[in-house]
């Protein structure tokens, strides 16, 4: 491992050859930015979903063949030998690039307080050559207005119609509903109930392994089951063929606290529903309290509050010493419409393995620090960390 002290990353607080193009669910900005790329030579696209990183990078094989595609997540890794195009996770996207044309998906999740200071480093670091697309929610117009000047920004209307439907009982959902819960635990009661009931339900959440998303995508988009039970992951832009979306809890843990979902939270996923020229509904089960007046007023018409902060980080780590290593993650926001971010699940897992002294002795020069950072980086996708 050979660590080279990195000149530090200006932020680009430029819009120039940036587009922003922005707009509730069900507006066609995914389909966008895929026939974008494959109209340059060479092209990278960042998606919030490893689940949809696995869609769209199936829809571009089918234009251009997949040995001119790679996928890049936590979990997969597809790199042919002349790929062209990328499609990753936000996370997995290159620091740096030289392809002619960037898209960054679902911009808003910038202020997400787990994931956001990641997105925000991709909008103010990551460029095409040629072409740069901002995705995401009209909630962003104008925080990207403010921090990349002379950004290029498109609105899209939504392509139908969103109701709400009101509260039902678990047992008497329609056809083609996801029924959308924020635990495992509950996902998979849900789901055990819906079989009893129904005859069968599909199960989407973080926890599976690739290839059983993918498969439990696939049996409720053939119709081999009309039920899906998932977590708001669903919200991050997967096409699937709903007519209606249920939340069976509106709380979630956000990586900090539970918490009521917001009101952009709720649109996100409720816009699900109804797809293309196709309108749908959306509404809770009996579990659940109904919406009130105005957070249906919102949610129909895609109305929510602005995004006025973006989460962020430095990209600029001090190796030289675990101290500086520490001093450098605080390192303060340096300008308006930035707040610095709280500690992300690598930054905790430093503070608690610091404290270790054998630790402390062997993290000594800039490569043994890089590398504790570098593990402390590493997905706990067996989830034991201890804190």
């Amino acid at each position: 491992m050979n660590i080279q002290p990195k000149p530090s990353q200006p932020l680009i607080l430029s819009g120039r050859d940036v587009t922003a193009v922005l707009g509730p669910t069900n507006t066609g900005k995914t389909h966008l930015a895929i026939e974008r790329m494959v109209s340059h030579d060479t092209g990278i696209i960042g998606l919030p979903l490893r689940l949809l990183a696995r869609e769209v990078y199936t829809r571009v094989c089918e234009k251009v063949g997949a040995s001119k595609v790679a996928l890049i997540t936590g979990e997969e890794k597809i790199v042919p030998a002349s790929a062209r195009y990328s499609v990753c996770t936000v996370e997995a996207m290159p620091r740096e690039t030289d392809a002619a044309f960037v898209a960054i998906d679902e911009v808003q999740l910038a202020g997400d307080l787990e994931r956001g200071h990641i997105f925000t480093h991709r909008i103010l670091h990551l460029r095409g050559r040629q072409e740069t697309l901002l995705l995401g929610a009209a909630t962003m117009h104008g925080i990207l207005q403010r921090l990349l000047k002379g950004v290029s920004v498109v609105t899209r209307p939504r392509l139908s119609h969103l109701a709400y439907a009101g509260s039902k009982k678990l047992t008497r959902l329609p056809r083609r509903t996801a029924i959308v819960a924020f635990s495992a635990d509950e996902v998979y009661a849900i789901a055990e109930l819906i079989r009893r009931q129904q005859g069968g339900a599909a199960v989407v959440l973080g926890a599976l392994s690739p290839r059983t998303r993918n498969a439990q995508v696939e049996i409720f988009q053939s119709g081999d089951v009309d039920y899906l039970v998932a977590t708001d992951a669903i919200g991050m832009g997967l096409n699937l063929d709903l007519e209606h979306v249920a939340f069976a809890q509106n709380r979630k843990f956000d990586g900090y606290q539970y918490r009521n979902l917001t009101a952009a939270e709720l649109g996100q996923i409720a816009g699900r529903s109804g797809r293309h020229l196709r309108d749908g509904t959306f509404g809770v089960t009996g579990q659940v309290d109904p919406f009130d007046e105005d957070l249906v007023k919102k949610i129909e018409g895609h109305d929510f509050d602005p995004v006025k902060v973006l989460q962020w980080r430095t990209a600029d780590f001090d190796f030289a010493s675990l101290d500086a290593l520490k001093r450098s993650i605080e390192t303060n926001a340096p300008v308006e419409g930035l707040t610095r971010a709280l500690p992300a699940v690598d930054a905790q897992a430093l503070e608690h393995l610091s404290r270790d002294g054998d630790i402390r002795t062997l993290a000594t020069g800039r490569e043994r620090v890089a590398l504790l950072w570098e593990a402390c980086a590493l997905p706990d996708y067996r989830k034991i960390a201890p804190a």
